[in-house]
């Protein structure tokens, strides 16, 4: 029974696409990847390097690309891999260390989402305290505890899952290890699994999308109800658009991989949303806040111009 339980690797199946194929899906992800490592590394710089987006909004921002950066890294790599290689195989001791920073970075991403919802409400709706609630100490406080709430929600699904019997097969029907598809793979009680992920899981999921959502709200009820101005309206609506459809690429994308029942999508429709939400949505993620946001783009320019005239 030993021989059976003990499992040392798992074979990834993968995306099902045409083996002809394979070379033109691996360059896209490829480019997809490079766009990713560009545009948020370049986001990062300038918020560094520019002290005047040394502020609450630009360091959370600065956050978020960091996390894109290692979010796709944690997936893509293995993806293309597989795509050209012939031996699919990932240990266990690596399947577990990549479902547990799968789900480190994806958790402390929605906190951080709502982290800056909460910086846009105050910003927006008690401007003369700003500075005081926001300040950097408060900052600090709130994206290092987003990082290590998270450590320990990721840490609780890793540590369960590798806790498992692996009994029915080795071929995970999936690009990376995730725990939804390794406990199709377990043998035994698998309900606290299942559990932390209908509870836990989906409970901070929906919880920090509420919160970041109930932010936008109470900023337009303020601009329309208190402060009464359609012009202040439109202003604070167009600073808040580029994080507002990160949070829908975000938040819409993890809803349908984690809080739909698995019964409710066919397994390639979950693929093809999991690609999304794991590829797609850290590359828009730069696109959307450079495109606009003016002091984004400005600083960009001075920077690269700086560097090319030097």
């Amino acid at each position: 029974m030993d021989n059976i339980t003990r499992v040392n690797e798992f074979i990834l199946l993968g995306l099902p696409c045409v083996q002809e194929l394979k070379p033109v899906i691996f360059m896209i992800f490829l480019i997809l990847y490079m766009i990713n490592l560009f545009g948020n590394g370049a986001i990062l710089m300038i918020v560094i390097l520019e002290p005047r987006l040394h502020s609450p909004m630009y360091f959370f921002l600065g956050n978020l690309s960091c996390l894109d950066i290692c979010y796709s890294s944690v997936t893509l790599p293995t993806l293309m891999w597989n795509l050209l290689s012939t031996r699919k195989a990932i240990s266990f001791l690596g399947c577990i260390s990549q479902l547990h920073f799968f789900h480190f970075l994806g958790s402390t991403e929605s906190m951080l989402l709502t982290t800056m919802g909460f910086d846009r409400f105050v910003a927006i709706c008690y401007p003369l305290c700003y500075t005081i609630i926001m300040n950097p100490q408060m900052c600090v406080l709130l994206a290092g505890g987003a990082w290590l709430a998270s450590f320990f929600h990721a840490l609780m699904h890793s540590v369960m899952t590798a806790r498992l019997n692996f009994c029915h097969s080795q071929k995970l029907s999936y690009f990376f290890c995730d725990v939804k598809p390794l406990l199709n793979l377990a043998c035994g009680d698998i309900r606290l699994n299942q559990w932390l992920i209908r509870i836990v899981t989906c409970s901070l999921v929906i919880a920090t999308c509420f919160m970041t959502l109930l932010s936008y709200f109470y900023i337009i009820g303020f601009l329309l109800f208190k402060h009464r101005s359609c012009s202040a309206l439109h202003k604070a609506l167009s600073t808040c658009a580029s994080h507002f459809m990160v949070v829908s690429l975000f938040y819409g994308t993890a809803g349908l991989v984690y809080i739909l029942p698995t019964s409710n999508t066919s397994v390639i429709q979950e693929r093809f949303v999991a690609v999304i939400h794991t590829t797609v949505t850290p590359v828009l993620n730069p696109l959307i806040y450079t495109l606009r946001n003016k002091e984004v783009m400005l600083s960009l320019r001075k920077i690269f111009c700086r560097d090319l005239f030097a």
